[in-house]
């Protein structure tokens, strides 16, 4: 058998460990050039990160953002804004956002400091602040200047929504233009409740619109849509009901012969149960006109789970309850 020559075997092994160097040389730097792409792709596909606060104007971002955004609701269903503390979580939600949107007005006291403090370091919008102040309800039961609960008059939800829209546009120009579309879209479908609220109230017999409730938060759809509104509590929930309050309310029920009270989602209903019980041994029978949504609005996937659905609900059950 004939050998190999030492020489050559030696200069045939070089040969393989060069190409086999080569081969994965070419390997990683093609694995680089996919990564490189994959990364380049999922950047010009990037969401604005949107954090709010309440789910009203959540459900606005959603609207006029669409599929450029991407947000995160602090306040779930059944939580009270009033008395809301940020976690630890909500702090880091609120750190990693490209742009904050809150109400403002001191309906988020307790967020108040974290809120300032983000706004020295990136976009942070207070929807209320481009609404007419001459047009806003005195806040002074709260001691505030101005009552923070803007959505129960859809005209200023509109604003606000205006206020959103152009937040998004200079935020992400490259698609100003969608945020415009979509912005007259849900503005258009703003204007058409409010027509619907106006006419749907005045069903009511002018006598039966007295709207009673655990807080005052509907102030502004009272001035809106021509009803009294009695709240137990004042507008914060932060105050509670004293005996008084509770009896001066039975009294004035008892006396105008006022059917029925509303509850809250986001309110515990325990000083209504006593207004109703008053007025029942004073032989007057006050009933519970439904449930209705004041601070938050309903669970995720139901009609009551956006601003538009959770006014319909609200008008449905008062006019149903009063007429």
């Amino acid at each position: 058998m004939k050998l190999t020559n030492p020489k050559q075997a030696n200069h045939g092994l070089k040969m393989l460990i060069l190409v086999i160097t080569l081969i994965c040389v070419m390997s990683v730097a093609s694995a680089c050039a996919t990564t490189s792409s994959i990364s380049t792709i999922a950047n010009s596909t990037n969401k604005i990160k949107v954090t709010a606060t309440i789910g009203m104007i959540t459900d606005v971002v959603k609207q006029v953002g669409g599929d450029h955004v991407e947000v995160t609701g602090l306040m779930k269903p059944g939580v009270d804004p009033h008395l809301y503390k940020a976690s630890q979580g909500d702090i880091q939600k609120l750190d990693k956002a490209d742009v904050i949107f809150y109400s403002g007005l001191h309906l988020e006291g307790k967020m108040a400091d974290i809120l300032e403090k983000m706004g020295e370091k990136k976009t942070s919008v207070a929807v209320s602040d481009h609404i007419d102040r001459a047009k806003l309800r005195s806040g002074a039961e709260m001691s505030t200047e101005y009552d923070p609960h803007i959505w129960f008059d859809v005209r200023h939800w509109m604003k606000a929504t205006e206020s959103i829209r152009d937040t998004l546009a200079k935020q992400d120009p490259a698609h100003a233009q969608d945020y415009q579309k979509n912005a007259a879209a849900y503005l258009l479908q703003l204007e058409a409740l409010h027509k619907e609220v106006v006419e749907k109230m005045s069903s009511i017999p002018q006598q039966s619109r007295v709207l009673v409730t655990a807080h005052d938060a509907f102030g502004y759809f009272g001035d809106a849509y021509g009803v009294k509104v009695m709240g137990l509590q004042g507008m914060s929930t932060a105050s509670e009901a004293g005996t008084k309050d509770v009896t001066d309310l039975r009294d004035f029920l008892v006396n105008n012969k006022i059917k029925a009270v509303f509850i809250e989602s986001s309110v515990p209903r325990k000083a209504i149960d006593a207004v109703i019980q008053g007025a029942k041994e004073k032989g007057h029978d006050l009933k519970i006109g439904g449930e209705l949504f004041s601070d938050a609005m309903g669970e995720d996937g139901t009609p009551e789970g956006t601003y538009i659905g959770m006014v319909r609900h609200n008008v449905d059950t008062i006019v149903k309850a009063l007429q």
